[in-house]
């Protein structure tokens, strides 16, 4: 029995029909809501799973296919296609439910694709990966319309095969896959152009939210994209496993990987930056003789309120330790009593006997790996403290910062080891 629109040889009306066998799909899955999952065998979860998928790519391809010819509801809400309705009565919000309708107009463009939909064999993520792929195919000048066909005939068969994303790679080439000899070429220069739009492309933002956080966003090319993220990771990963190996409950990974960036930068050597501002690039801190004795003092990171930000005293000599940081003392009205000199890092043969004689972080209990600490001045530098041996220990993040912060004294125990303490 049709299920299209005109009444059939029996005299029946189709809506029926089709009424019919959405109850009986509603049916089914009321019946298996009232089962409990729990109790199932491993190979029933399995086999429902394995259907469920099946079953999501013919329910989209139907739910397509209607979309494709619903060019009568857009009449009836006056709207160029039926997304107004979609807005009005299902709750979606434009954007989707035009992005859905176009996926319905590619879709409707190419038989295997649809036909693969229909079975059930290629998914809803796969063939909108598919019908982008095509149409870039259509739209190349080189390509014939049997080279169309063979690329929609490979992805199809390719989509059985690999996941949306793996197959989005392989869409990208496609065409090297139809004639090797003629597309070659045509690729590389496809990948030039795509790089050199990368390139115009690239930006930065960063912005003060003025709630202690600086935000930013940007967009890169994909080669230097790929190596930011690693190296973020680089750093991200080690503070996970030892939360791992403590036991510890693991924060949301996002809060991981700005972690691992500060990290990075916090350990980027100014000695290797570019000069800025007519200087080697530095930190400049602003603070009275007030402020600086006190433990919640204030400074200026910058050179004034105008041009800069406020931040703690503590954060500032935390700065002090792994950055290029010029303070500037001033009384009390505003003469510069001191200039301080520019901080060093602990040099690289200074670091590597560091962890000759410090095992891991000298934090009281704490075993994070020496490589990943910091080398933490006893005396603080900003304090007159000399960059030596004797007075530099290896701190975690964590307790590094613990070592800058007002609400904790720290004392050097007879073995070496660092112990902190909340103030009373």
């Amino acid at each position: 029995m049709s299920l299209g629109r005109d009444i059939d040889h029996w005299g029946t009306n189709p809506g029926d029909a089709i009424g019919a066998a959405l109850q009986a799909i509603e049916t089914a899955l009321h019946d298996l809501f009232a089962s409990d999952p729990a109790y199932w065998r491993t190979s029933q979860k399995k086999d429902l799973l394995e259907r469920l998928e099946k079953l999501q790519a013919q329910q989209a391809a139907l739910k397509l296919r209607v979309l494709a010819v619903a060019g009568d509801i857009a009449e009836e809400t006056g709207d160029k296609d039926a997304s107004a309705w979609m807005r009005a009565e299902l709750l979606l919000d434009k954007g989707v439910a035009r992005s859905q309708i176009k996926l319905a107009t590619g879709v409707a463009k190419y038989d295997l694709v649809a036909a693969g939909l229909t079975e059930g064999v290629v998914s809803l993520d796969k063939a909108r990966v598919i019908t982008r792929a095509l149409d870039k195919v259509h739209a190349d000048p080189v390509a014939s319309a049997e080279d169309l066909a063979l690329a929609e005939k490979l992805l199809v068969d390719y989509a059985t095969q690999l996941t949306a994303n793996e197959l989005r790679i392989v869409g990208r080439k496609i065409l090297t896959e139809v004639d090797p000899a003629r597309f070659e070429d045509a690729e590389a220069k496809a990948l030039l152009a795509e790089e050199e739009r990368a390139q115009q492309r690239t930006a930065l933002r960063v912005w003060d939210n003025h709630d202690g956080t600086v935000g930013f966003d940007g967009v890169l090319p994909t080669s230097i994209g790929m190596r930011f993220k690693r190296l973020v990771e680089a750093y991200a990963q080690p503070r996970k496993q030892q939360l791992v190996a403590k036991g510890a409950g693991l924060p949301p990974w996002e809060r991981l990987m700005g972690q691992g960036f500060s990290r990075l930068l916090e350990t980027l050597d100014p000695a290797g930056l570019p000069r800025h501002g007519g200087d080697a690039t530095t930190i400049n801190v602003v603070i009275s003789l007030e402020e600086l004795r006190k433990d919640l003092g204030i400074a200026t990171l910058g050179y004034d309120e105008t041009n800069g930000t406020t931040i703690t005293a503590a954060e500032a000599r935390k700065l002090a330790c792994n950055a290029t940081i010029i303070p500037w003392v001033l009384g009390g009205d505003g003469e510069v009593l001191d200039a301080g000199r520019a901080s060093r890092f602990f040099q690289p043969i200074q670091r590597k006997a560091l962890r000759l004689q410090q095992k891991c972080c000298q934090a009281e209990g704490c075993d994070m790996p020496p490589e990943w600490c910091d080398a933490h001045h006893l005396d603080p530098w900003a304090a007159g403290g000399r960059t030596n041996l004797k007075d530099g220990v290896l701190l975690c993040p964590h307790h590094h910062r613990l070592a800058h912060a007002p609400a904790y004294v720290h004392e050097r125990l007879p073995d070496g080891t660092i112990r902190f303490t909340r103030r009373t």
